[in-house]
């Protein structure tokens, strides 16, 4: 399993609604693609203005079949909520 870890910079008063909008367009999509395995959204009560996304892949294979042009489009479709991401990737060593 890979994890992708994406954090994002969300201003604390605007956040549910971003989150909304995020789940409306990516998280919709995400389910779509064959080998996503699932998506949770974490804040750090002592950083409210940083919203981390752990996106679960079955593989790394299937996280780089993502095409890039549909990456873009969902973007655009964010409109004015679409936000940078720093991104890391993780391999799952263990799981217990």
């Amino acid at each position: 399993m890979v994890i992708e870890f994406l954090t994002f910079e969300v201003d604390p008063g605007e956040r549910d609604q971003w989150l909304a909008v995020e789940e409306h367009h990516w998280s919709r999509y995400l389910e779509s693609r064959p080998g996503f395995v699932g998506k949770e959204m974490w804040v750090a009560d002592d950083d409210p203005g940083r919203v981390h996304a752990v996106i679960r892949w079955e593989s790394m294979e299937a996280w780089d079949a993502v095409p890039r042009s549909e990456v873009a489009a969902v973007d655009q479709a964010m409109g004015e909520w679409c936000r940078e991401a720093t991104m890391r990737a993780f391999q799952v060593v263990r799981d217990r």
